[in-house]
């Protein structure tokens, strides 16, 4: 009995358009499906197939926490993304999972966000991306015509300026961005009790800041008796 040929290898489809060939590349395996917890373990064990995963699963989160911090129009905004991006890789193992994937992604953008920037003068440059509202304290937001409230954010955010940068930026994290004492602390950099005594006195500094302006503490006076 005659030994079968070797048969040659199949050469990929091929697509005739007006008589000319055109070799079909096979399609491409789908990147696999993972939840947050399959993915942590996976980036945990060394898994590169995650890394794409992982960099589409929380890049949205590291831009969504810059916008909210530094306003849709920073130009440091790309640069920060990525910082972020790589600190993120470098401290996933120390992730343990007491609070949401999307709320340490966004502690760890706010951290890097504030290393970067904490030696520039940056409360007007964080506010000055954002709409007026959404800079105000939660007690005067939705109140009074938009150039008020516009007229009243630039005035604070002077007199945030002019602050000691350690508790401005802790007022402008607790009262605006929204992030917790906690979450503050391991931006920061300082234990929460520290944190917590920045706020306070961050606060009183502010508002003493405002009674020293008749017009201004007029101004937040009567917007907070309308809420």
């Amino acid at each position: 009995m005659a030994t079968p040929l070797p048969q040659e290898p199949r050469a990929p489809l091929r697509l005739v358009r007006g008589g000319v060939a055109a070799e079909v590349s096979p399609p491409r395996a789908p990147m696999p499906s993972f939840d947050d917890s399959e993915l942590l373990r996976a980036m945990n064990a060394g898994d590169v197939g995650a890394a794409t995963a992982f960099h589409d699963r929380i890049r949205p989160q590291v831009d969504r926490t810059l916008y909210r911090l530094l306003g849709r129009r920073d130009s440091d905004h790309e640069d920060l993304a990525q910082l972020a991006l790589i600190e993120l890789v470098y401290t996933i193992e120390r992730f343990r999972g007491d609070c949401s994937l999307d709320s340490w992604v966004s502690t760890i953008t706010a951290h890097v966000a504030y290393k970067q920037l904490r030696r520039r003068k940056t409360e007007r440059r964080i506010f000055s991306g954002a709409e007026p509202e959404s800079v105000m304290p939660a007690s005067v937001r939705g109140h009074g015509p938009q150039v008020i409230a516009r007229d009243l954010m630039v005035r604070v955010t002077r007199l945030l300026d002019e602050m000691d940068e350690a508790k401005s930026w802790t007022y402008m994290l607790h009262d605006v961005a929204g992030y917790d004492l906690k979450e503050i602390a391991q931006i920061t950099g300082v234990s929460v009790a520290a944190a917590q005594t920045r706020l306070v006195r961050g606060r009183k500094e502010l508002q003493e800041r405002i009674q020293s302006d008749p017009e201004l503490a007029a101004y937040m006076s009567e917007m907070e008796g309308a809420s």
